[in-house]
């Protein structure tokens, strides 16, 4: 039976445009995600729909409110947790915002990187395959599957539409 965890992936554009608002998992050793960047987001609740879910996270992990939203896409990562769980997973580019950034939170620091620069930074491998596509100028959603087996991604296929 497929009952993937749904989550939320924020990326937080400046107000230029030209950077992003990443979190660096620093803080907690026991972390899966220790040392990588990653966009801000999370698991969806019982009685959220997906959008409530994104702006929570955000203003859990930033402080800011969202304003202007866009739904860049969506994968279907099979095997993703630490226990093999699959998550499914909405990605979205928050184009603008209110309020004052908070510098770390309980994961990790909060750092602003220019999008040219994001991929030199340690992140999850599978990331590099989708965040060309957050980024992009194509304004198409796009919908992906990235199967992962022992932490690592063995697949990717993605549609646009």
């Amino acid at each position: 039976m497929y009952t993937p965890i749904i989550a939320t992936l924020g990326y937080i554009l400046s107000p230029d445009q030209r950077s992003t608002l990443l979190v660096h998992r620093n803080k907690r050793k026991t972390d899966q995600h220790l040392g990588k960047y990653n966009g801000l987001g999370g698991k969806m609740r019982h009685g959220e729909d997906i959008y409530t879910c994104l702006v929570r996270e955000i203003r859990e992990e930033a402080n800011i409110e969202c304003k202007e939203v866009l739904l860049r896409g969506t994968i279907n990562w099979t095997g993703f947790g630490p226990n093999g769980e699959d998550w499914f997973g909405f990605i979205y580019l928050i184009k603008s915002f209110s309020g004052t950034p908070n510098t770390s939170n309980e994961e990790g620091d909060l750092l602003w990187v220019d999008v040219g620069k994001i991929m030199d930074l340690p992140m999850w491998e599978g990331d590099r395959f989708f965040l060309p596509l957050v980024f992009d100028n194509d304004p198409r959603t796009f919908h992906g599957y990235m199967p992962y087996e022992n932490a690592s991604p063995i697949g990717w296929s993605y549609s646009r539409i």
